[in-house]
């Protein structure tokens, strides 16, 4: 079993408001500390994760592929009046483009202050509405506003919520049930945020991610499309864990290591190399703080 003992002082003594961790390695627990009881709780930007492999999966099925534009599926939409050059048109924003995050806005929309406040109902209208500050594709610029575009995507690929369509396909196999995950005003998966699930469910999680898709003798997700959405897609600038690069909707970490990650402090570590996941739950500002608690008390011990 693993020592957590250095790790639960160092977050103690470092005042690292964390609720629970849970350290799997060859599908085994190796360890777990619980500063609370595992409630589920939202995992805010974890979810943008859970809505990549629904992504992945409508690709697989032929229902979107990484070129889809939004104009392809909301054509009722028109183009932005004024802008000559149609690559800075919004709707021929990809899929790709807002996997990555690169749309092109220097102020994403839809933060958490702006979905509580916006007086446009219609978010794909609002989005479309938004001129673009640069190419896309050019440069990550974190965005809640893409994923909440990606949902959408899915929804009119597939014909149901992203929740509904991961039940079946994700959730149930894992064993995570009677799944909430909040909705836009026009009922919509938020998709960016919103999924609430406990340590122990988002362990299973990452224990899918790390055997590429399979989960108990089932392929789930594609093998190929986890490859590709937790390998580096495009460069970031960041400290330490935050400007190692960026995926599909997840982190590249330091120490050989890709992420889930959400606002608070939430975690999902996969470290292949390990065959390990580390799964966190915390209400914490100071996120570094905990992934160095991770790199200096947890990894060396893997």
């Amino acid at each position: 079993m693993l020592n957590l003992t250095s790790f639960e002082t160092l977050i103690r003594e470092s005042g690292l408001n964390v609720f629970g961790i849970r350290v799997l390695q060859q599908g085994k627990l190796l360890g777990k500390v619980a500063f609370a009881e595992d409630v589920r709780r939202i995992q805010h930007s974890i979810s943008k994760s859970f809505t990549a492999m629904a992504a992945g999966l409508a690709i697989e099925e032929g229902k979107l592929s990484l070129d889809t534009k939004l104009k392809d599926l909301f054509p009722e939409y028109p183009p932005l009046p004024g802008v000559t050059d149609d690559s800075m048109q919004p709707g021929e924003l990809t899929l790709y483009d807002l996997l990555r995050m690169s749309s092109g806005h220097d102020n994403p929309p839809f933060w958490a202050e702006e979905r509580a406040t916006l007086p446009e109902k219609d978010w794909v209208k609002h989005y479309l509405s938004l001129p673009l500050d640069r190419e896309p594709g050019e440069k990550f610029m974190y965005s809640s506003g893409d994923t909440i575009m990606i949902s959408a995507m899915i929804q009119e690929a597939v014909g149901e919520t992203v929740k509904d369509y991961l039940v079946p396909r994700l959730f149930a196999p894992l064993g995570i049930h009677d799944v909430y995950w909040e909705t836009t005003p026009l009922g919509r998966t938020l998709g960016c945020a919103g999924l609430v699930i406990n340590t122990e469910e988002l362990s299973r999680f990452g224990q899918l991610m790390l055997q590429r898709g399979q989960w108990e003798g089932k392929q789930l997700i594609p093998a190929e499309w986890i490859d590709y959405a937790t390998g580096k897609r495009i460069d970031n600038d960041g400290p330490a864990d935050w400007g190692q690069g960026y995926g599909c909707q997840f982190w590249m970490c330091t120490h050989q290591a890709y992420r889930a990650d959400g606002a608070y402090g939430q975690f999902c570590i996969v470290l292949p190399d390990k065959q390990a996941v580390i799964a966190i739950n915390s209400q914490e500002e100071n996120m570094q703080g905990i992934l160095n608690a991770v790199w200096s008390e947890i990894w060396p011990q893997l």
